[in-house]
């Protein structure tokens, strides 16, 4: 190969070299800015929060007074269901009924469980989350108010002519005279060099506290009762007795946590029941007075002790309480079948169908009955006096008790399997026995009506009376009742007091006075004792005192707090200062 081909070979791998030294450091300067960008975007990536970050947030989230707000309107709007639809706890009988009227939409309605509002899942967690929420709000508070009603009033601010309420005068006013004349006004009172500062209504904050505490009480006690307590509705006839046993009730509903052991082992039997009314007058046949005589055993072994049960004055057993809650008319029959045997023999309850003149309607089935079943309606007439065809009561108590009386044969319908009230009569397979007329012939007490086709006899025997009786344990009932007054009192608190601050400084015979309110709105009040604050320290004529809020603490002068350089320090009210309705240690979102 000649020279200039080697020259110009040279050439060539010398620029094929140089070139490919290019590439590779603009490939390592592409690869530096990549990572570069990645360290770049790690860094500008946010951190996670962790589990514990999480959990911080979720509780700060849940002890907020916004969630506590919103749990708080969810607990009454979840208690609304359990007054539109039945309660399987309160009338199983009727949630039986609507699955049978309404099958597809009780299915739906059942998996939300509301026939079984206050059991269900859902509601409980309202329930507890409700009750955390408060707890966790209202604690820290507490510690923060605590903290803050040990902590004396800041010090007096440099230039008090600045705050909303101030005034100077010239006078031969002391240090000593106005520390007494805020203490006597309640003010809890510190001094310093030159300076009073004196504070009060801390009780607003203790009244809000102690509102949430007491709602908080209140929930505690509304819970138990419902674990641990019971309630239950039971008839008695004159003569009858109850025993505090499950199976003697007509309606029991115990709370989630009661067994049969939990009941208080009393009894009683009603001996008499007197109603008395006004006899005659424009008021005529209103009530009087209602009394039911008892005879009480507290325990099986227990001696017997006579009792007058009333309207609101309960029977009381160990924390058991029986209210009188209604009362009506029960007429004994004796009622003979065909075949001549007496088939039914009692009282027979009757339900008022005016409660003016305790006109009433008896429902009496006779199962027992032969060759056919046999079924009555009556309608009991108190007082009763003709008018026209027809017969009617003028007076609610027994004068002359009457009973007119439907007889029916049949089959009552009792084995079929469905419930029934003892309180209707199904004619539905049941036939009228002779003539039917609106207004029978009214049987007096003695009096026996023979029954057509040979079905027998019925015969009207006297006049007794019931009484309903509603059963209730409770051990939340007190409980509550404390944390309600208490609730009250803390709002009425927390609504009435204001905190305010108040300083003087005393200088060359010049007194300056200033005046701030901590509660929002409360300017206008303030300013009328801000005068009279004034006017006592001047030494004006007396125009009134106010009275305090707070406890005089007394024995806190002569603290001597430095001045601060500048208005604004921690611990002193800045001149151009809000008037700080914020309570101590609280979050925004909690005012």
């Amino acid at each position: 190969m000649s020279a200039p081909d080697d020259l110009a070979s040279a050439v060539r791998e010398e620029s094929a070299a140089q070139e490919q030294a290019e590439q590779e450091q603009a490939g390592q300067e592409q690869a530096g800015q990549e990572q570069a960008g990645q360290q770049a975007q790690e860094r500008t990536k946010p951190v996670g929060l962790g589990v514990v970050g999480w959990a911080r947030w979720t509780w700060r989230t849940l002890t907020s007074m916004r969630t506590a707000l919103i749990l708080l309107f969810l607990f009454a709007l979840g208690s609304v269901p359990g007054s539109i639809y039945p309660q399987r706890s309160v009338d199983p009988g009727r949630v039986a009924q609507y699955f049978k009227d309404n099958a597809t939409q009780a299915k739906w309605l059942d998996r939300f469980w509301l026939f079984d509002v206050f059991s269900s899942p859902w509601f409980a967690a309202i329930y507890l989350l409700l009750f955390i929420s408060l707890a966790g709000c209202v604690f820290p508070r507490a510690l923060a108010h605590l903290k803050e009603i040990r902590r004396r009033p800041p010090a007096a601010p440099r230039n008090l002519l600045r705050l909303p309420h101030s005034e100077a005068f010239e006078g031969g006013l002391t240090l000593e005279q106005a520390a007494a004349e805020l203490r006597r006004r309640r003010f809890r009172v510190v001094t310093g060099d030159g300076w009073v500062s004196a504070e009060k209504g801390y009780l607003r904050e203790t009244g809000n506290l102690l509102f949430h505490v007491a709602l908080l009480v209140l929930l505690f006690a509304v819970g138990a009762g419902g674990l641990f307590g019971y309630r239950g509705n039971v008839l008695v006839v004159e003569g009858d007795g109850f025993s505090n046993a499950v199976a003697a009730y007509d309606r029991f509903m115990p709370g989630s946590r009661v067994t049969a052991e939990s009941l208080e082992p009393f009894s009683f039997t009603l001996k008499d029941f007197q109603a008395s009314y006004v006899a005659a007058g424009e008021k005529q046949g209103q009530p009087l007075d209602y009394l039911a005589k008892l005879t009480v055993q507290d325990s099986p072994t227990a001696a017997p002790r006579e009792v007058d049960l009333k309207v609101n004055d309960p029977l009381d057993v160990n924390g058991t309480l029986t209210y009188l809650i209604g009362h009506g008319y029960a007429p004994t029959f004796r009622v003979t079948d065909g075949k001549g045997q007496v088939a039914y023999d009692g009282p027979v309850p009757c339900l008022a169908d005016d409660q003016a003149t305790y006109t009433s309607e008896c429902v009496i089935k006779v199962p027992d009955a032969q060759p056919t079943q046999l079924g009555f309606l009556a309608r009991f007439l108190p007082t009763t006096v003709p008018n026209g065809d027809a017969w009617v009561s003028v007076f609610p108590g027994a004068a002359n008790p009457t009973v007119q009386v439907f007889p029916f044969a049949g089959d009552l319908g009792l084995k079929s399997g469905q419930p029934q009230s003892v309180y209707q009569l199904d004619t539905t397979s049941l036939k009228p026995l002779g003539k039917m007329s609106a207004q029978p012939t009214p049987l007096n007490v003695g009096d026996t009506k023979e029954l057509a086709d040979g079905a027998g006899k019925i015969e009207f025997t006297g006049v007794k009376e019931w009484i309903s009786l509603q059963i209730t344990y409770d051990p939340g009932r007190e409980p509550a009742l404390l944390a309600a007054a208490a609730a009250v009192i803390g709002l009425v608190l927390s609504l009435t007091i204001r905190r305010r601050r108040v300083w003087a400084r005393v200088k060359d015979g010049t007194v300056t006075v200033g005046g701030l309110t901590r509660t929002e709105g409360g300017g206008a009040a303030f300013a009328e004792e801000f005068a009279e604050i004034v006017a006592a320290l001047r030494g004006d004529p007396p125009t009134g005192d106010r009275a305090g809020d707070d406890p005089p603490t007394g024995g806190q002068g002569g603290d001597k707090s430095g001045e601060p350089d500048e208005p604004g320090s921690a611990g002193h009210v800045a001149p151009d200062a809000p008037t700080g309705n914020t309570a101590p240690g609280a979050r925004p979102d909690e005012e």
